[in-house]
């Protein structure tokens, strides 16, 4: 038996729930209005996790971002998904999953054209086992302090997604990262 495929929760401008998509369907030229989340994990140095995306990602093919990202299944708590994504794309479970930016949202167009258009709720977490990151979602990783990544973003801001170079700031400014060392 073939496998269902992966749904999104399309919105509506309210962010009220209108529906669902196949996520192979949703994001286009045209991507219509879904829920999604961001989750940035820390480790035990108080260092946050950096991905960047595999190259055969729909996309932002190959930039750097946040540690985890994806989208709830209907009906599915956001917690549980965020969950899920970290166990999928960097084989980890977390701890201390906390919603930090709960009314994040933002739209956004790729290279290719491709749009990226999500009501996108900010959680931090903390690393409770060893990463074994999936190598169709992650193709490197790193731990940086977030002042080091707000560094390397504003002299490369190409280099990482949209999403994480808007998130950062928000994050530091609501002191999300309190507990995280400065290195």
């Amino acid at each position: 038996m073939a496998e269902s495929p992966e749904l999104v929760v399309l919105l509506d401008n309210d962010g009220v729930p209108r529906g669902s998509l196949p996520k192979r369907d949703a994001h286009s030229v045209d991507t219509p209005l879904h829920l999604a989340f961001s989750c940035y994990i820390s480790n035990e140095r108080g260092e946050l996790l950096v991905t960047r995306r595999a190259l055969t990602k729909q996309t932002w093919p190959g930039v750097w971002t946040n540690s985890v990202c994806g989208h709830p299944a209907p009906g599915e708590s956001m917690a549980d998904a965020v969950e899920r994504r970290a166990r999928f794309e960097l084989g980890a479970t977390i701890t201390n999953l906390t919603l930090q930016l709960p009314d994040f949202r933002y739209r956004a167009v790729d290279a290719s054209g491709i749009v990226e258009n999500e009501i996108c709720p900010v959680f931090t977490a903390e690393l409770a086992s060893p990463l074994a990151p999936e190598a169709i979602e992650v193709s490197e990783w790193a731990w940086v302090s977030p002042a080091h990544l707000a560094i390397a973003i504003a002299a490369a801001p190409f280099a990482f997604s949209p999403w994480l170079r808007e998130q950062l700031p928000l994050l530091t400014s609501i002191n999300a990262f309190a507990t995280v060392r400065a290195s």
